[in-house]
């Protein structure tokens, strides 16, 4: 257990988070660098710039209430670009029946966190569970296909729901939580020591190869939500890392919900 603690200890800037106001965000600019800027912790729209120089669209909001975000959401989702493992572009659409289909979409924070690995082993588990009820799960994370395959493999963990988001264009839509103080110093990370046990048995074929070749991709939080077709019912935001929404309360929205 020793040993596992010193790995875990020495990996934590991959995987820890305090309010955005309080803390300054970094965001990767033209240069390739990390530029520092403060910003507020109310809905906003923002133009930030990826590793390659283009401008992106970003939408922040201080809720993780599906009631917060415009009902079009489904429809601005719909149309953002992710991979397959394989490295297959398609849209998010594509990823399940926008008519009627009841989908539980995970965003991990990025596929060489290991609280991720936890998360994406725990969803593993439920898969079968969350099948029998007719209900799609999917899980998207920070990262290029190659990254997203070796969690797969090493996890493992299903190809045919894992899918790469390496511009995190579906994290700004969402308005999901971003910056060192998300990353590294939010009290809600604290969770994740009381799943030390499950942790370490997510980590067993763990390599850091899996982190982004873009570290601006390592300070990116996560979330979990729940659609039918393009219906919002659910939104949950990462506040820290490895505060992920318990399974089983994920499981209660989608049963209550008829599946088509």
């Amino acid at each position: 257990m020793q040993k596992s603690m010193t790995a875990i200890s020495s990996k934590k800037f991959l995987c820890y988070s305090t309010p955005k106001s309080q803390f300054p965000t970094v965001t990767s600019s033209p240069s390739r660098f990390l530029s520092i800027r403060k910003v507020n912790n109310k809905p906003t729209k923002q133009i930030t710039f990826n590793s390659n120089g283009n401008s992106r669209f970003m939408v922040r909001t201080s809720s993780s209430s599906a009631a917060e975000f415009t009902a079009n959401i489904g429809d601005v989702l719909s149309d953002v670009n992710v991979f397959t493992a394989a490295g297959q572009p398609l849209f998010f659409k594509d990823l399940w029946d926008q008519k009627e289909e009841v989908a539980v979409v995970v965003l991990l924070r990025h596929f060489g966190c290991f609280c991720c690995w936890e998360l994406a082993s725990a969803l593993k588990e439920a898969k079968p569970k969350f099948d029998s009820a007719g209900v799609k799960l999917i899980a998207v994370g920070v990262g290029t296909p190659d990254k997203a395959r070796i969690l797969a493999e090493r996890l493992p963990f299903p190809l045919g729901s894992l899918y790469a988001d390496p511009e995190r264009k579906a994290y700004d839509v969402l308005g999901l939580y971003y910056g060192l103080g998300r990353t590294f110093f939010n009290p809600a990370s604290a969770k994740v020591f009381s799943r030390l046990d499950k942790v370490k048995k997510a980590m067993e074929n763990y390599t850091i190869k899996a982190t982004p070749d873009d570290k601006s991709g390592v300070l990116q939080q996560g979330g979990m939500f729940v659609f039918k077709g393009k219906q919002l019912l659910y939104a949950r935001k990462d506040k820290g890392t490895g505060d992920h929404a318990p399974l089983d309360d994920i499981f209660d929205v989608c049963r209550k919900t008829p599946v088509a």
